[in-house]
């Protein structure tokens, strides 16, 4: 297998395209919200990618086992062409990352992707109530849109910058000339948060003029809840110590 290894499934004409990357990360914010617009619109499945730089493992579903990877799916979120790219893992060094990263770029490139949206969360390291998303963008305009359907620019945050993939789909895209923003729903960083996810999903809904039922999303977010409002009672109980922002400086 080479490096990365793209596998062409179709290839839709697609207008004026958006790249919206939702891979595991903190609380797997963007992978929920990328999964849920793929599980929500007819989806197309049209590339996926294998890597060396991926971990050597299979999935299992049901009674097929298939090679660890990334997905692709083209979806018509209403009038908008978007790609959606999610998948199992991300790659596991610091090269890896630059390499997979730069062909999801070809990827989207050839498609005629006009700008990228990276999706993710950032640990606040204590339970909230209102979730706020933050946002980083590589041109001003970009950032006035954001601000506009409701992320919020703080200075110097997330603290330590962002890493992973989301990151460099901002940095690598800026030397393509592709503008790229990436949005962070808040969340305790504690367990998978649908509640963060739905959160960014209104976000995109406001940016891009399109509805979209997260029901199945709400039904999670009310679970997750209840568990953390365990959480809660124990700590109250226990006085535990939470882990603090530098404990949990991830974004993805």
């Amino acid at each position: 297998m080479a490096s990365v290894d793209i596998e062409t499934i179709e290839t839709p004409s697609l207008e004026d395209p958006v790249l919206l990357e939702g891979l595991p990360g903190v609380a797997n914010v963007g992978a929920l919200a990328a999964g849920h617009l793929i599980d929500a619109y007819d989806a197309t499945l049209v590339r996926r990618i294998y890597s060396e730089h991926f971990p050597p493992q299979v999935m299992i579903e049901g009674r097929s086992a298939t090679l660890t990877g990334t997905e692709l799916h083209a979806i018509d979120l209403e009038g908008r062409d978007v790609l959606v790219l999610t998948g199992d893992h991300q790659p596991q060094t610091p090269i890896g990352h630059y390499r997979v990263t730069e062909a999801f770029l070809d990827v989207a490139e050839s498609f005629g992707v006009s700008e990228i949206i990276a999706m993710g969360g950032v640990p606040t390291g204590e339970l909230i109530d209102e979730y706020d998303v933050l946002g980083a963008a590589t041109e001003d305009a970009f950032a006035d849109r954001l601000e506009e359907a409701g992320v919020i620019f703080r200075e110097d945050e997330p603290a330590g910058g962002i890493i992973g993939i989301s990151g460099l789909l901002l940095g690598l895209g800026a030397r393509r000339d592709l503008p790229a923003a990436c949005l962070m729903g808040e969340t305790s960083g504690y367990l998978v948060d649908p509640m963060s996810a739905t959160r960014l999903l209104e976000v995109l809904q406001t940016l891009y003029d399109f509805s979209v039922d997260t029901g199945s999303l709400d039904e999670r977010a009310e679970e997750m809840e209840e568990v953390l409002n365990k959480i809660q009672e124990f700590e109250a109980e226990a006085h535990v110590d939470v882990p603090g922002d530098e404990d949990l400086r991830y974004i993805g």
